[in-house]
């Protein structure tokens, strides 16, 4: 796929992190090296025939990094290939995605192993669609009450040695896990996970509050899919939900596609935090992209029905169908939230998370030219990668 390694974009809302500014971009060599403000007029003389998008009064946004996410378009993660990867990094790209975390299931060790080799491997070549970041290890070792779409079958309690022998053999690739905070060794495991670098997060857990808030001072710095598979909020007994609301080192992920939370809900826990730390994520699975039907996650039987994902035994909410645009949308129509206030949630915020911030998650000149342009209604008319266009 030959480009151009250089263009601009005018006459475009340009979203920054406080504010939105109609101007233009331009992108040399995969950076972006200028931003101005206005209708600047162009030297023809020193125009050198730089392709030129006319971005139409649409908005430009940096790409959206997605910390939780399965697979798309009929692709799995723990498919371990490098077709599926392509597949499902293709997909998400086109829908604004420019970096992710390949997130896999509750599983037996040698199948997660064989995933943490494929995106070694992956990563060592040119990724030509949305960047692979890293794997988020999603389970096995989660709370057998709270399995939610997870395969009981295989879930275990935190082995510390799997993950430092997966470390050791594959440094810096584990980026984030989600355990449950109760289970027992979760603590000395949570501990060496910030010592090591990698996002503890509590997922799938039927911690109370107390636990939580000890995990915390563990090093616990993140909840999986907030309110979805953990201790629900009550009055007299706070709960994983009622910890993540009220302590500030806590961050949220959430799947905003109004299924998985109530828009009540969303608006509470976006008041409730830190503008820092709330992150939107897909927690996509196979069908995102595809039509309603008969799929698998982990090894279950799903359904999907009008776009809702759910396992045919149980009836357990299974992943999303959701893709990053479609949170920034459901964002933008059900709450007050500001465009460059959702655009935090869907890039900077992650990009800080995952320490890439000095080279991607927002638009500034010696940064990735990582891209989304969409028109006044947040429909994506281009992604960008590195300033490559993905196309559609």
């Amino acid at each position: 796929m030959i480009q151009p390694s250089s263009w601009r974009i005018n006459n475009v809302n340009i979203v920054s992190e406080d504010r939105v500014i109609e101007g233009t971009v331009t992108v040399e060599n995969g950076l972006i090296t200028a931003l101005e403000a206005g209708h600047p007029v162009t030297n023809e003389a020193n125009a050198e025939d730089i392709p030129t998008y006319d971005g139409q009064g649409g908005y430009l946004l940096p790409g959206f990094i997605d910390m939780h996410a399965h697979g798309g378009f009929g692709s799995d993660f723990m498919d371990a290939e490098h077709n599926a990867y392509d597949t499902i990094t293709r997909f998400h790209a086109q829908h604004g995605t420019t970096g992710m975390l390949a997130t896999t299931m509750t599983a037996p060790q040698e199948d997660i192993e064989a995933v943490l080799a494929c995106v070694a491997e992956y990563q060592s070549k040119q990724m030509p669609y949305a960047a692979l970041l890293g794997v988020h290890l999603e389970g096995p070792f989660i709370s057998p009450k709270w399995p939610g779409a997870q395969n009981p079958a295989y879930i275990v309690t935190p082995q510390k040695d799997w993950i430092q022998s997966w470390n050791r053999r594959w440094p810096a690739l584990i980026r984030q896990l989600t355990l449950a905070p109760e289970s027992e060794g979760a603590l000395e495991m949570i501990a060496w996970l910030k010592e090591n670098g990698i996002i503890a997060a509590a997922g799938h857990t039927d911690a109370d509050y107390d636990t939580v808030k000890q995990a915390a001072a563990h090093g616990l710095t993140q909840a999986v899919h907030t309110y979805n598979a953990m201790t629900p909020l009550h009055h007299r007994h706070p709960g994983t939900v009622g910890a993540v609301l009220t302590i500030d080192s806590i961050c949220a992920e959430l799947i905003a596609d109004g299924h998985h939370v109530h828009p009540a809900a969303i608006q509470l826990l976006a008041r409730a935090k830190p503008e820092h730390q709330l992150v939107l994520i897909t927690d996509a699975m196979s069908a995102a992209g595809l039509g309603d039907g008969d799929y698998q996650l982990g090894g279950l039987e799903v359904t999907v029905s009008k776009g809702i994902a759910r396992l045919q035994e149980g009836g357990n909410l299974a992943g999303s169908t959701l893709t990053m645009i479609g949170a920034v949308r459901y964002m933008r129509d059900n709450t007050d939230l500001s465009i460059s206030q959702i655009s935090r949630l869907a890039s900077s915020n992650p990009a800080k998370r995952l320490g890439i911030w000095d080279r991607t998650g927002s638009i500034q000149a010696g940064k990735q030219a990582d891209l989304v342009w969409t028109d006044e209604d947040l429909n994506i008319q281009q992604t960008w990668v590195k300033g490559r266009q993905i196309m559609n």
